[in-house]
């Protein structure tokens, strides 16, 4: 009977555990992938948040009675750039409307975001050459001096290059995209010839992309992630198969820079090669392939509160519908306990 009970109880064990597998594995496929919780508001508003936010606010007080430097205005949430050109419009009466009047003034109204549409030109560069004659009957030319272009012979500009690169990989438009644009605006020039052009500036930026890596070696916190993707034509490895876009961030805190790497492994020795020289603290998910890298290198490793929070909240989705009256869970104290400290961080981010 013994054995008989203690089986029943792993059973029942194990089909509780089934259960929330299958909660869970039903809200990842038809609810909401935000990891939210309605009742997180609510939970564990206890004294302890308060006295830690009192804290916080005695700081931002200590803080503002310090002299303070002149406050810019403050900009609407859908205002402008205080440094945009402006451009006046002066709405006139005329003569006979303001005939008679003491004085008139002008006030402002309303103001408007306009924006000037691209424009495609073309630059030409006329060189100009003198002739001299030498003592012996001969001619010499002397030649203005070209200025310097990045790429050497190129139908690019270098405000053109700027504008692709910018599209590709900040407003993340395709070539075949800006082939199209540059096309409507009567530059043609083909997604290949503009591929050939970034390949080439990977050259021109290797002493900048040099320069923000040892900036950020020398700071003393960095963040490190990677993240796959598929690449095309990748020798020895098919198309279906995982490569990597490893990404580091740090530096000094008034010039941080990001900084993205790409290589088709996953290995330990990525994150070597990426940080020798660091020394300090890396930050990074719980991935084993940092641990080389921070064990050799004598780094402190840190590891991220979303990601130690998604358990909790995957656990407290995945529980049996609480009833009135029953006691939280394990996962729901933890997220509290998570939740004050994020409380805390919203208080102070504009803190320096």
């Amino acid at each position: 009977l013994k054995e008989r009970e203690a089986l029943i109880s792993e059973q029942q064990k194990l089909l509780c555990l089934l259960e929330e597998q299958l909660r869970l594995a039903r809200l990842r496929k038809f609810g909401a992938r935000s990891e939210k919780l309605p009742f997180q508001g609510e939970l564990f508003d206890e004294a302890e948040l308060e006295v830690s936010l009192e804290d916080v606010e005695q700081a931002l007080a200590e803080a503002e009675a310090e002299p303070k430097k002149p406050r810019k205005r403050r900009t609407k949430a859908d205002g402008f750039d205080e440094n945009l050109p402006r451009i006046q419009v002066r709405l006139t009466l005329d003569e006979d409307e303001k005939a008679g009047a003491n004085k008139t003034f002008f006030s402002k109204v309303k103001e408007e975001l306009d924006i000037v549409p691209a424009q495609a030109r073309v630059i030409e560069y006329w060189q100009e050459k003198a002739v001299f004659d030498t003592p012996e009957g001969e001619s010499t030319v002397k030649v203005a001096a070209r200025p310097i272009h990045p790429l050497g012979k190129c139908l690019a500009s270098v405000q053109l290059l700027a504008w692709i690169l910018v599209a590709k990989y900040a407003d993340a438009l395709p070539l075949y995209r800006l082939e199209g644009i540059l096309k409507r605006h009567g530059g043609q020039i083909s997604r290949t010839t503009m591929a050939n052009w970034i390949i080439r500036l990977d050259d021109v930026f290797k002493p900048l992309i040099n320069l923000l890596r040892e900036q950020q070696l020398d700071g003393d916190y960095l963040q490190a992630d990677e993240t796959r993707l598929q690449v095309l034509k990748e020798t020895g490895k098919s198309a279906q198969s995982d490569k990597w876009m490893w990404v580091i961030r740090g530096g000094p805190p008034d010039r941080p820079a990001v900084l993205f790497e790409y290589d088709p492994s996953r290995s330990e020795e990525v994150p070597l090669r990426l940080l020798d020289g660091f020394r300090g603290t890396l930050q990074t998910d719980g991935y084993a392939g940092y641990n080389r890298v921070c064990r050799e290198n004598g780094l402190t490793r840190i590891g991220c509160w979303d990601h130690a929070r998604r358990k909790f909240v995957e656990a407290s989705k995945a529980a049996p519908v609480k009833k009135k009256g029953t006691k939280v869970s394990k996962a729901d104290v933890a997220i509290g306990k998570i939740r004050k400290l994020y409380a805390i961080e919203k208080r102070i981010e504009k803190l320096p």
